[in-house]
């Protein structure tokens, strides 16, 4: 070989090569790189689930295996002032389905497991006992789902002949119903609950909170199969009793309201009718009474109108009970007395308006007492010019006039009063006769409460307390007073209200009862027409008054609609009368004449036989100041009130 040719060969590259130790060397490497990818992975994963997502996927765990049964509180029960019970709970049956049982399933590992049994057949075993169609039992039975209710809140006979069954795939819950057992006694002030077990109306809505307490639960591990797991969790968090609630009514005022509003209303066509109690002193609603009623145990075909409060939720115009405010408010302010006298001519000519008295009379001297007795609407405009709308307004707000009565009752409205700057020229002589103004039967109960009261305000109230676990009473805050008129003024305007029963010329005659003063005032006022200017043809009667007089216990307020005949002395006097005599033998009031005991005074109120041919010939006194086709003040209200 030349040296050239050797320089070449030393001069070439040198190609190196791989054992097959190295290769398997390099693959080793590579596996280890990415199994050490893998494993980061895998532990970052537990990391996260087993540390910074813990609690999540934990729930997620409990979720999958974890049932929850709610365990509703027993609802407080309602009492009235005596402890009478008007609303409680029991122990109710409520059947329900687990549709899993009734469709294919498998196990864990993948074995089939056939349904439980046949949807059809079980419904059918079922549909007599729950009163329901097979059919809709059957279709709950199948839907989608691991818990569907089949009947809620069924007599407890029933649960026991379902569980005697033995059905698979259906149980029985016991859960709480409410129950009233006095009916329909205090219906629209009680209210009632839903199917749940919330308040929905009346005081059992307004106080719900209170009542119902704290729900409970109770909480099982069940595997995906639908057996139930021994050691898994069970916890059991159990209710808490709601609070009872003692109301300030009287449960036989309350059926004495109740049934004199139900034979008013029969006798006279009307088409509702309301009764409000208040005791002097505290204000407690003694009695707070609205027809036509209903049956809140049974509540499945009644007139959802049945169900408002008529004495707290319809306005109407008070017509001539509101006189008795108007003359208040000359007294206070010394603009008149008892005995001032005035020329009443049966007309009076203010704004271009002509308002006249119930009937046709010359020109008389009488005084504010015959004013009163007489329910003169002359003499009334009369007493309220001189005290003009600016103080007229102030008085019957301090009574309570436009805004609710402070109680918080369910659904109460605030009247109507408009501000006396918005007075038309003829509002003050509309106003102070009871037109031209709407107030609820509890707000014109309470402005003579206080005239009863020695013209203190008090708030009316119908909850006295609360009782807890402990049974004891915590009574319920009371309003301070607020002096409206004096004591003097107050008693004056008494003495005036027992003129306008017992006098010569009374209009509520038909108000007295035996062996009790009583005194009060009647109204009969049109209704507005519901879609025209003016008023309707149809009326509201009123009677408000107090007993007895010389000392009293309680205001009676009564409003009837839509009576035939209508006027208050007629329609709404007997009523106050009937309700006032229950309320005296209720309370064992004394009677007002010393030499007549109690026994005596009852027996003869039972006999008492009233003259209704001469109390009605006076009672039709009451009467229209205006043409009621061209009011003078605009109608105030839709008579029906809200349904709150």
């Amino acid at each position: 070989m030349t040296r050239a040719a050797t320089r070449r060969r030393i001069a070439a590259p040198r190609l190196r090569t791989r054992t097959g130790a190295q290769l398997g060397v390099r693959r080793i490497r590579w596996l280890l790189v990415i199994y050490l990818i893998a494993m980061i992975a895998v532990v970052g994963k537990l990391v996260e689930i087993q540390v910074v997502n813990a609690d999540e996927y934990a729930d997620i765990g409990v979720r999958q295996r974890a049932r929850t049964v709610d365990l509703p509180a027993t609802r407080g029960r309602i009492y009235d002032r005596e402890g009478d019970v008007l609303a409680t709970s029991v122990q109710a049956a409520t059947i329900y389905g687990d549709p899993r049982r009734f469709r294919a399933g498998e196990t864990p590992d993948g074995t089939p497991l056939p349904p439980a049994a046949d949807a059809d057949e079980t419904a059918a075993a079922l549909a007599p006992l729950l009163g329901l169609e097979v059919e809709v039992l059957a279709d709950r039975l199948e839907r989608d789902a691991h818990f569907v209710y089949l009947a809620r809140q069924l007599d407890h006979e029933v649960g026991a002949a379902v569980a005697e069954l033995g059905l698979p795939g259906i149980g029985v819950l016991t859960e709480p119903r409410r129950v009233y057992p006095a009916g329909g006694l205090a219906a629209q002030v009680v209210g009632f609950t839903g199917i749940d077990g919330d308040g929905l109306q009346g005081l059992e809505s307004r106080y719900d909170p209170i009542l119902s307490g704290s729900s409970g639960m109770l909480v099982f591990e069940r595997a995906p199969g639908g057996l139930d797991i021994a050691s898994g969790v069970r916890e059991l968090v159990p209710p808490e009793v709601g609070t009872d609630l003692v109301l300030t009514i009287d449960r036989e005022i309350q059926h004495a309201a109740e049934r004199a509003a139900d034979q008013v209303m029969a006798d006279y066509g009307a088409i509702g009718a309301s009764v409000v109690v208040l005791e002097v002193g505290t204000g407690d609603v003694l009695a707070m009474a609205s027809t036509p009623g209903y049956d809140p145990n049974d509540r499945g075909d009644e007139d959802p109108a049945n169900r408002r409060n008529r004495a707290v939720t319809d306005i109407f115009e008070p017509g001539s009970t509101q006189k008795a405010l108007t003359v208040a408010a000359a007294l206070e302010e010394g603009l008149v007395s008892a005995g001032t006298v005035l020329e009443v001519p049966d007309a009076i000519q203010v704004g271009g308006s002509r308002f006249s008295d119930a009937y046709d009379h010359p020109t008389e001297r009488w005084d504010v007492t015959e004013i009163m007795e007489r329910s003169s609407n002359v003499g009334t405009i009369q007493i309220a010019q001189q005290l003009g709308p600016e103080r007229l307004d102030r008085y019957l707000r301090d009574f309570g006039y436009g805004r609710p009565t402070g109680g918080a009752f369910p659904g109460e409205v605030g009247g109507m009063l408009m501000p006396h700057e918005q007075w038309w020229g003829t509002s003050l002589p509309t106003i102070s006769i009871g037109q031209g103004v709407a107030v609820t039967l509890l707000q014109l109960a309470d402005a003579y409460h206080t005239l009863a009261n020695d013209g203190v305000s008090v708030d009316p109230r119908v909850v006295r307390g609360t009782v807890g676990d402990d049974g004891r009473l915590r009574p319920a805050s009371v309003s301070d007073g607020r002096q409206v008129v004096s004591a003097q003024t107050a008693a004056t305007v008494r003495d005036m209200l027992e003129v306008a029963v017992v006098g010569e010329h009374a209009t509520g005659p038909r108000a007295q009862i035996e062996g009790w003063r009583v005194g009060g005032k009647t109204g009969t006022a049109r209704k507005p027409a519901a879609d025209a200017r003016g008023y309707s043809e149809e009326y509201m009667a009123t009677f408000v008054g107090m007993a007895p007089i010389d000392d009293p216990r309680v205001v009676v307020a009564v409003m009837v609609d839509e009576p035939r005949p209508f006027f208050g002395g007629i329609v709404a006097a007997p009523v106050f009368a009937e309700v006032a005599e229950a309320a005296m033998i209720a309370l064992k009031v004394p009677p007002s004449n010393a030499g007549q005991d109690l026994r005596t005074a009852m027996e003869a109120a039972r006999l008492r036989a009233a003259d209704a041919e001469l109390a009605a010939q006076a009672a039709s006194q009451e009467g229209d100041a205006v043409d009621p086709e061209e009011p003078t003040s605009p109608p105030v209200g839709d008579p029906t009130g809200s349904t709150g």
